[in-house]
């Protein structure tokens, strides 16, 4: 059966092959669509092969959705559920393609803009035939797809740049513009890439751009349509000799205590440092300064000139699409109408301002039970209710954060507010302008301080449609800022994010007994799946912290593995700056030590790509040592006491043909390298 199947699939191309054909050509690659409205070859001319799955089958360039049928007829034919209308027929004509549908009178103008290097398809209009036949509207459309290609598996692929490709060449299909929705799947057609767009962002004027070419070629080429189109710079800052610098992130930083953070950062061999807005800001949203700011941004620059002036960059951590509880934007008296919600409810009846029990109509199985977030509000006035019965909001708190208890009509709105997973925010609507207000908050912080590069926390925290609302709330704030980031970090990736978050993210905080098996199970596959995105990751948050009951604390080895695979993939690290915790650890100067030798070699480039390859191996441990002329070089090492031992934590290593003990007491410290006989060394292994 398989066989016939492929038989049938080959046929297929090839009469698809012979029908009358459309071709589109540049210096790098040719495109080649049948009429009958398939994609049938994309060759890349120089590394002289076929990008496309010509055993794909039938996968037609461009599709319609429509969540049910909405022509007269269809509806009358088919049953309500999600129906797709493939591409038919292409035409081409003064350099636009003109597409039409199989059972809907669509008709696809497609403006294509062929450079050098790329071609740009703009979905420029969409036209309607009205048939005199019967009864005929125009109808909805919710979804669409203006280009779809089958590719070749070619050993990589970039899921957030949505790009495929090997040290040959690679093909990358990438959106120019927030709402272009850019996507893949996977099924009989192989690796499909593909651009869309939704009807609740916009159905029209939408840009994708084909680029084909080797893996430096695709980089000048997204940089040119970076520059061409007004996007952000991702690949200029991917390209910057510190993209891989890490940096220290202050904790609870003040005027009054800077200098020690600094010498400490100088310890590390940092060459940034961040500062978290909370340090500063008791509220998120209008940003109000706390008490250890009295002179409001007049300290902030103080804090950053140090910084500056110490030889360091200075990044900002903030929040920006949520507003906290304790803001003017919810605890101003009226909440503002820009908050978002995500459930609409009625009241069934008349509530006086005294009523704790509140009796609704509507999808109540959809209200939230999580504590903190039980949060509607009714008219002016937020409302937290206990637990929720019989469509009845139980054991409510009346006027909630600074608004007003009052009756409230029969029929009135019940609105489920969008209340933060950590419920000291409630999101933003995303459709109004009030990110664009914090935005401008951000941005006059940002460039008074003199900031110079960026973490988007939170990015995770908008309402859907993600794939847009995550990459548009980045964008607003970095359009408001009038010196752009140098790099940025950011909680959550979203395809036209990789313009803006250029250094991918960083994972929580892992306890440091647990660092080496979180790191394998989450950071290093991540390292691994963005690289293929020509991208790196954060390898923190690296959290520093002391021995109690419960934990060791951080240990020199615990950062030779963190630092040595963030070395290995070209990334940074960020290590949080806990003042009190930085200034009794017994293991300071070893541990920060660790962190500087490091960061050093990966600064001076010392090790070949060969070695990165060979530190990447995840169940393999290094310790880097430098020889008596300075120059660093690591070895592998073992460990040979338990994990959970409390008075002795020892490594074997092997160095120029010699065997060697690395041990310190993991409470005290001590930190002293041992030469060993090798029975020694074997009695050592077998412990």
């Amino acid at each position: 059966m398989k066989f016939k199947s492929s038989i049938v699939l080959a046929l297929l191309f090839v009469c698809r092959s012979l029908c009358a054909q459309i071709v589109l050509e540049n210096e790098a690659c040719t495109l080649v669509l049948s009429e009958d409205g398939y994609a049938v070859s994309l060759y890349d001319k120089a590394a002289g092969r076929e990008c496309l799955d010509t055993q794909a089958g039938s996968l037609p360039l461009c599709t319609i959705t429509q969540n049910r049928p909405y022509d007269n007829e269809n509806f009358l034919m088919y049953p309500a559920k999600p129906i797709v209308f493939s591409s038919n027929r292409i035409a081409y004509e003064g350099g636009k393609l003109y597409v039409s549908f199989d059972r809907t009178a669509d008709i696809f103008v497609l403006d294509c803009n062929i450079s050098p290097r790329n071609i740009v398809f703009t979905l420029e209009r969409i036209d309607y035939r009205l048939e005199k036949m019967g009864v005929k509207r125009r109808t909805e459309i919710d979804e669409l797809r203006f280009l779809q290609l089958p590719v070749k598996e070619l050993g990589n692929f970039g899921e957030w740049l949505n790009v495929s490709w090997d040290e040959r060449g690679g093909v990358c299909l990438m959106g120019l513009d927030p709402r272009t929705r850019i996507d893949s799947f996977r099924d009989r057609a192989g690796l499909v890439l593909w651009a869309g767009a939704q009807e609740n962002v916009a159905l029209t004027g939408v840009s994708a751009a084909l680029t084909v070419g080797e893996k430096e070629q695709l980089l000048d080429e997204i940089d040119h349509l970076e520059r061409a189109y007004g996007l952000p710079l991702g690949v200029q800052s991917r390209r910057r000799e510190d993209y891989s610098w890490s940096y220290y992130e202050l904790r609870n930083v003040t005027p009054a205590n800077i200098d020690e953070h600094i010498a400490f950062a100088k310890e590390a061999g940092m060459k940034n440092m961040v500062v978290y807005y909370p340090d500063f800001a008791y509220t998120c949203g209008h940003f109000l300064w706390n008490r250890y700011y009295p002179n409001g941004i007049e300290d902030l620059k103080l804090i950053t000139g140090k910084i500056r002036a110490a030889g360091m960059k200075a990044g900002f951590h903030i929040h920006y699409s949520k507003a906290s509880i304790d803001d003017p934007y919810v605890c101003g008296g009226v909440p503002d109408s820009r908050l978002n919600t995500v459930l609409e409810l009625i009241l069934t009846e008349e509530i006086g301002p005294d009523q704790v029990d509140i009796p609704v109509a509507g999808q109540v199985h959809r209200l939230v039970q999580e504590a903190g977030r039980r949060i509607v509000r009714i008219d002016d006035e937020l409302v937290e209710y206990a637990y929720v019965e019989d469509n009845v909001l139980k054991g409510c708190r009346r006027g909630l954060h600074s608004s007003k208890a009052v009756s409230h009509s029969r029929n009135a709105l019940v609105r489920l507010m969008d209340v933060d997973t950590w419920p000291r925010f409630i999101r933003l609507d995303q459709t109004t302008d009030i990110q664009d207000e914090i935005a401008r908050n951000l941005a006059a912080i940002y460039s008074e301080a003199g900031f110079e590069f960026l973490y988007f926390d939170g990015a995770e925290d908008v309402p859907e449609p993600y794939w847009y609302n995550v990459s548009l709330a980045q964008q607003r704030v970095y359009e408001a800022l009038p010196e752009k980031p140098i790099y940025s970090e950011g909680a959550l990736k979203s395809h036209y994010g990789w313009h803006i978050l250029t250094r991918g993210n960083a994972f929580d905080y892992f306890k440091p007994e647990d660092t080496r098996k979180a790191m394998k199970r989450y950071v290093l596959p991540c390292a691994e799946r963005i690289s293929k995105d020509f991208s790196s990751i954060d390898f923190g948050w690296v959290n520093y912290v002391d021995s109690d009951s419960t934990t060791i604390g951080m240990q020199p080895d615990m950062l030779e593995y963190i630092c040595s695979k963030a070395l290995a993939y070209d990334s940074p690290i960020s290590l949080m700056g806990n003042l009190e915790v930085l200034k009794r650890h017994p293991l300071r100067k070893d541990n920060l030590a660790v962190v500087r030798a490091w960061e050093e070699a990966k600064r001076n480039e010392v090790f070949s790509e060969e070695q990165k390859a060979l530190l990447r191996d995840p169940d393999r441990e290094f310790l880097l040592l430098k020889d008596k002329d300075g120059t660093p070089r690591f070895y592998e090492c073992i460990m040979i006491t338990p994990e959970g031992d409390r008075t002795h934590r020892a490594f074997a290593f092997i160095k120029d043909g010699k065997n060697y003990v690395i041990s310190w007491d993991p409470l005290k410290g001590g930190k002293k390298i041992t030469r060993k006989t090798v029975k020694e060394h074997d009695k050592l292994n077998r412990q």
